[in-house]
Order: structure tokens, then C-alpha cells, then sequence
């Protein structure tokens, strides 16, 4: 009974805890902040329960709960999760608490909005992971712009932040609203929004390609791939710490989860048609990401730039349409997940001390904070794909991939590890070493107590899954295996 109920809590508890907040009076700032951490602690336990009561031997999705919502138009509330969604959640319930804390010091205004704000987006990400009703996947996934544009439009860190939050809001609604007209179609020609009904329904070659274009601009902006990028940068820069966190390690991934759930599976003919396209567009991504990471200035845009061209590698290995490619994808966006979330760490970190991000004003940081440039250098690692960090095994997996269905394509990808190496190799020499700027001699005090048991779980995470991927690996290979036989790709 238990386990039946697992997910059904897992979307219960913060809206719970949102509501409890809201009792608190506005002074007690400290108790709301340690309310609000405990309630996202105890559902990323919940959450580990998945973990361990999941079956990896099957590809059905399990801890499945149905309930009527509009029975009279056939759309039930229906959850559950397969070894694809499994880690995203876990994912999920893992950086909220570590969002959380990082803005213990650096949030002091509108603290309990802050906090409700927060919860909310943790039930309406879950809510995306594990919904199976397209109908309710759109509502949940559009559900999340909300409370991501108060965060950057509200405790965002300077000037812009208004402009970055209606860009955000309008690129990934405008995108999403051809989704929806799809929906609509879709449901008109089956009567149903049923994610498993709709797995078995054959819609004819035209329709297919019609309705695959509707998809892919809704998830083509929220991965996002060239040329719909723009909106990422500016979001990074102005979002607070824990935006940028939840925004790189959560958002960009509900793009390449679309394709992978809904896309591939339900439109295999089109898939395979606008696949040389999705190739184009990613490597393209790649290269230029790459070099316009090369020439930033400001450390937020580097990070984002850099995420733009690992988004390029997760697309390529989804529409390699194989295991090896697929699983690599799937890999590279859980690593992703903890990399650049911790680079961003990183920078906040940083902020939090000097108020600035231009590359300028840092160097010889190894001599003030050598802990903090022990951790930045672990990151780093992960950010190029070195061999045992847990970038490589995905990339490595996705070239391979790739590589058997077009080896031009692979070997232009391929220059984007190098380009990867050379671009964060030039930010942590420019940050970590160099000559120290003394004006902010003062300022640069290592990391304390609290940024070092924040930033330790991800040193953890990246080597466990560079060391020992088959435990990851094992989790999804069915699920992966079944969305290509199902689709007879």
C-alpha cells in the first residue's frame, strides 16, 4: 500500500509545506527556512524509496495510481514512472533542499514567497516526471514557467531581471502553444490524452509530421537548441543562485525528456524523417555554443553557453535512435544535472563574496580559498568529460551511437569535447590562478561549514556515476529498449 501511494506524496508534500508557510508570521524568517528545508528533505527521502522498490527487470511503468478527473471527456489523472523518469525525480528532490540552502544567507526579502515559490516548483516538476495524460503533462509543464518567472523576475541579482523573466515566460509559452494545438488534435482523432492508449495508436505519415513540428518547437525552446537559445543566457545571468540551479539541472532536461516520452515513441515515421535536421541543429549548437563560450566575460554566461552545447550532445544521442545513443543521453542529462548545478554553486558562491561575475576581477583564488578551488577544479573535470567524472561515460556512449548512424556527425561532435576542454580549462586557469586581485583580498574567505556539505554530495555524484554507470544503466535499459521496439525503429 505503501509503495502504491509513494508518488501520489511525493506531489503532495510541498504543496503541504507551501501551505504551512503561509501560517508562519513574516519574522520568523529562520523557522520558515528550516520548515521549508525539512519538507524538501524528507520528500527527497520519500523519493529514494523509488530507488529501491523499483523493478529493473521490466519496462512497465510502475507505482502507477489513476484517478477520474474529467471522466466524461475520458482524461483521468494518471502517474507513474518507468527507469527513464525514475532519476529525474530523484534528480528533483535532490536540488531543491540544496537550492534551499544555498539561499540561506543570500535571500533576506520576500523570504516566505521565496520559499512557497520554491515548493511549488518541486510538485509541478515531480508532476512532469511522472505524469502519463498528455493533456496533464502540457498543464504541468507549463504550470513550471510560473513560479521559475517569479524567481528571476523577483529575487534575480540586478537590473535586467525583469526583461530576462518576460523573455523566459514568452520564448517557452509561445514554443509550448503549437504543443497544444497537437494535444487538442490528438485527442479529437483518438478520444483519449492517455499516454499508453496513444503508444498503441498509428497516426498516418502526414499527420505525424505535422504533429512532431508542434512538439518539437515546444521542447526545441526548452532544451534549448539553436537557433531558440537566446532566452537561456540572460535567464542564467539574472536568476539568483538557486535559479540558475533548479533552471540548468531541472528545466533544460524537460525539453529532451518531451522528446524521448512523447515524441519518438508516438511519431516514429517523422522522428526518423527530421532526424538530419535534429543532427544539423545540435552540432551546429555544439560548435557555436562552444566558441561563444570561448569569449564571454561573464562567468553565469559561460556556464550557460556551455550548457547549450552538452544540451547539442543530449539531442544527438536521443536521435541516434539506438540503446547505446539514447542511454549516453540519458546519462549526459542526469550528469549534467549535477555538473553544471554545481558549477553554478560555485559562482554563487563567489557572488555572495564579491557582488561581481566578470572574469576580470578574479585570479590567484588558490591562495585565499584553496578548498573552494579544489572543488571548482572537480567540476571543471566534469564540465570537459574527463574519463572518470560522469560526463564521459555519457558523451562516450552518444558518440558511439551516433557514430553508427553517421560518422560525419559524430566527428564534428566529437570537436565539441575538445572545445569543451578548452573553454572550461581557460575559466578555471583565469578564476583559480593568475595573479590575486587585492582589492578583493579581503573578501575571498574559503568555503564554510554549510557551502562545503552542500557542494560535497556532488563531488560524490559525479565520480559514482563516471566509476559505476551500470548502476544507472540498468535502471533505464528496458525502458529505453521498449521505446524502440514499440516504435519499430
Amino acid at each position: 500500500m505503501f509503495t502504491q501511494n509513494i508518488l501520489f506524496c511525493l506531489l503532495c508534500l510541498p504543496v503541504v509545506g507551501a501551505l504551512g508557510i503561509l501560517f508562519f508570521p513574516k519574522k520568523a524568517v529562520r523557522q520558515m527556512k528550516l520548515f521549508a528545508l525539512n519538507v524538501s528533505l524528507c520528500n527527497f527521502l520519500l523519493s529514494l524509496n523509488l530507488w529501491i522498490f523499483f523493478d529493473n527487470s521490466t519496462a512497465k511503468f510502475q507505482f502507477v495510481q489513476q484517478m477520474d478527473w474529467f471522466s466524461f471527456f475520458n482524461m483521468n489523472f494518471y502517474i507513474g514512472i518507468d527507469g527513464i523518469s525514475l532519476f529525474f525525480i530523484l534528480l528533483t528532490t535532490f536540488l531543491v533542499p540544496v537550492c534551499l540552502l544555498i539561499s540561506w544567507q543570500s535571500v533576506n526579502h520576500l523570504v516566505k514567497e521565496f520559499l512557497v515559490a520554491f515548493l511549488f516548483l518541486e510538485t509541478f516538476m515531480i508532476a512532469v516526471f511522472c505524469m502519463l495524460d498528455l493533456l496533464l503533462f502540457y498543464v504541468f509543464f507549463e504550470s513550471v514557467l510560473i513560479p521559475m518567472f517569479l524567481i528571476i523576475g523577483v529575487w534575480g541579482s540586478r537590473e535586467r531581471k525583469i526583461r530576462a523573466a518576460y523573455q523566459f515566460f514568452l520564448y517557452t509559452l509561445i514554443g509550448s502553444l503549437f504543443m497544444l494545438l497537437a494535444i487538442l488534435l490528438i485527442y479529437f482523432q483518438v478520444g483519449t490524452t492517455d499516454l499508453q492508449v496513444l503508444s498503441t495508436v498509428e497516426f498516418s505519415e502526414r499527420r505525424q509530421f505535422f504533429l512532431w513540428a508542434a512538439f518539437f518547437l515546444s521542447f526545441a525552446v526548452k532544451v534549448p537548441m539553436i537557433p531558440f537559445h537566446i532566452w537561456l543566457p540572460e535567464a542564467h545571468v539574472e536568476a539568483p543562485t538557486a535559479g540558475s540551479v533548479i533552471l540548468a539541472g531541472i528545466l533544460l532536461k524537460l525539453g529532451t525528456y518531451g522528446f524521448l516520452r512523447f515524441s519518438i515513441p508516438l511519431f516514429p515515421e517523422a522522428t526518423v524523417y527530421f532526424t538530419p535536421l535534429i543532427y544539423t541543429l545540435s552540432v551546429l549548437g555544439i560548435i557555436y555554443a562552444s566558441f561563444t563560450t570561448l569569449r564571454q566575460i561573464d562567468l553565469k554566461k559561460i556556464i550557460a553557453y556551455s550548457s547549450v552545447a552538452h544540451m547539442g550532445f543530449v539531442t544527438l544521442g536521443l536521435f541516434s535512435l539506438n540503446v547505446q545513443g539514447i542511454e549516453g543521453a540519458i546519462l549526459l542529462m542526469l550528469s549534467h544535472g549535477f555538473v553544471a548545478s554545481a558549477l553554478f554553486l560555485c559562482i554563487g558562491i563567489l557572488y555572495d563574496r564579491t557582488h561581481t561575475r566578470l572574469v576580470r576581477y578574479y585570479g590567484g583564488l588558490v591562495q585565499t580559498m584553496p578548498l573552494f578551488s579544489f572543488f571548482f577544479f572537480v567540476f571543471t573535470l566534469g564540465n570537459l568529460s574527463l574519463p572518470g567524472t560522469s560526463s564521459f561515460v555519457g558523451e562516450f556512449l552518444i558518440l558511439l551511437g551516433v557514430f553508427q548512424t553517421n560518422t560525419f556527425i559524430a566527428t564534428l561532435a566529437a570537436t565539441g569535447m575538445i572545445l569543451g576542454g578548452a573553454y572550461s580549462i581557460w575559466l578555471y586557469n583565469r578564476v583559480v590562478f593568475g595573479n590575486l586581485k587585492p582589492v578583493y583580498l579581503n573578501q575571498f574567505a574559503d568555503v564554510n561549514r554549510r557551502e562545503f556539505f552542500i557542494l560535497l554530495p556532488f563531488v560524490v555524484c559525479i565520480f559514482w556515476m563516471g566509476v559505476y554507470p551500470s548502476i544507472f544503466l540498468e535502471s533505464f535499459h528496458f525502458s529505453v529498449a521498449n521505446i524502440l521496439q514499440s516504435t519499430r525503429i
